[in-house]
């Protein structure tokens, strides 16, 4: 059969493209090197709960055509995102808010808060952040930085604060108010059953061929298709002709639990340097502890996390967005844009850190351009 289009890839991205290609009448194939669909957003049941096997994804959205988009597909609890932060047995509230201060300074106004903070920005001589320890620093002062901060960022990063740059921690949420909501977002939540069953939705009546890694029998699969989206590597699929670009991998140690309840919240993250895992997720608070019945469940599943740089074999997880690999990706881009078959898309095809609402919002973009 000749399709007109092969997706490489069953992530998001590739999930909601088949989807709209499929319903605007278009024949689609698609392929996964993987056993499973759904990519990095996989989840996979353990003792009932749906555990995330690559990481912790929380949707989040401020965007009402994405959110309206996708929850045709599952629907959603209302799980909201309020992490911990572990410092050496210490717990803080995260994003940092008046909780937060108070715990460090035992301030308990606002004002008290910004007027401590201002105080320790111009201890440190800071006016233009240079890089992410005085982007912080600015943000949230010296003593939340070296407490909440610097450990975590180091691990996560494999690089001194001083050595990556400010913007990576622009994003970091920072409220004078009692909000332990770390996403301002409108819409936010967990599929109920997981995310493998949503994407299962998406691609429900498609074709698709797991265990099949497109770049060894990419002659033979091209052959299928007249057009190609491809979600994979962009250095990969040139055979790193200009040189590999570089990446941050995460290393998962997943283990159950003959106990209801090991921490009592869905992420701990552990900022102190010395603690080799970044963070302890505990799978069932995602869905509240509870299965689709109501049911508690009796046992809990928990994974630790190890950042980790990334070599061949590992999952790339998180584009190390500097100055270096960017201009890299750029000459990757070049080919990429002569190709007239191909088109690159996602967080590996684009080199791009995607939020998954992001990811759906280009992948619904790249269909009005397409169809």
């Amino acid at each position: 059969m000749h399709y007109d289009y092969l997706v490489v890839g069953s992530g998001l991205y590739g999930s909601v493209f088949a989807h709209e290609a499929k319903a605007r009448g278009k024949s689609v194939l698609v392929v996964d090197k993987r056993p499973n669909v759904a990519g990095n957003i996989y989840t996979e049941n353990i003792e009932g709960i749906p555990v995330h096997k690559y990481g912790a994804h929380i949707f989040h959205t401020n965007n009402t055509k994405v959110w309206e988009y996708i929850t045709q597909f599952a629907q959603f609890n209302r799980f909201t995102n309020s992490p911990v932060a572990n410092y050496k047995g210490e717990l803080y509230s995260l994003p940092f808010n008046m909780y937060t201060f108070n715990r460090m300074w035992g301030v308990a106004t606002p004002q008290e808060a910004a007027d401590r903070i201002e105080q320790q920005r111009r201890e440190a001589g800071i006016t233009e952040p240079k890089n992410l320890e005085e982007q912080a620093i600015s943000l949230v002062g010296r003593d939340i930085f070296e407490k909440l901060v610097k450990g975590y960022t180091e691990k996560q990063w494999g690089r001194d604060c001083r050595e990556l740059p400010a913007f990576i921690i622009k994003r970091l949420p920072v409220r004078f108010t009692f909000d332990n909501n770390y996403f301002n977002a409108l819409y936010q939540g967990i599929p109920v059953g997981g995310y493998t069953r949503l994407v299962e939705n998406l691609l429900d009546g498609i074709e698709v061929r797991l265990n099949t890694d497109y770049l060894e029998r990419r002659q033979e699969l091209d052959a299928l298709a007249d057009r190609v989206i491809y979600t994979g590597p962009i250095d990969q699929f040139y055979g790193y002709r200009l040189g590999a670009l570089e990446y941050r991998s995460v290393r998962f140690e997943t283990e159950v639990l003959d106990i209801p309840n090991f921490q009592g919240n869905a992420a701990v993250n552990y900022t102190d340097r010395e603690t080799p895992w970044t963070r302890i997720i505990e799978h069932k608070w995602f869905v509240f502890g509870r299965d689709e019945s109501g049911n508690e469940f009796p046992k809990t599943v928990i994974s630790r996390e190890y950042s980790s740089e990334w070599k061949p074999g590992d999952e790339p997880y998180y584009p190390v967005n500097d100055e270096k690999n960017s201009a890299l990706y750029a000459k990757y881009r070049q080919l990429a844009q002569a190709e007239e078959k191909v088109i690159f898309g996602g967080r590996l095809g684009e080199y791009k850190y995607y939020d998954m609402d992001a990811v759906i919002a280009a992948a619904l973009e790249l269909c009005d351009t397409e169809f």
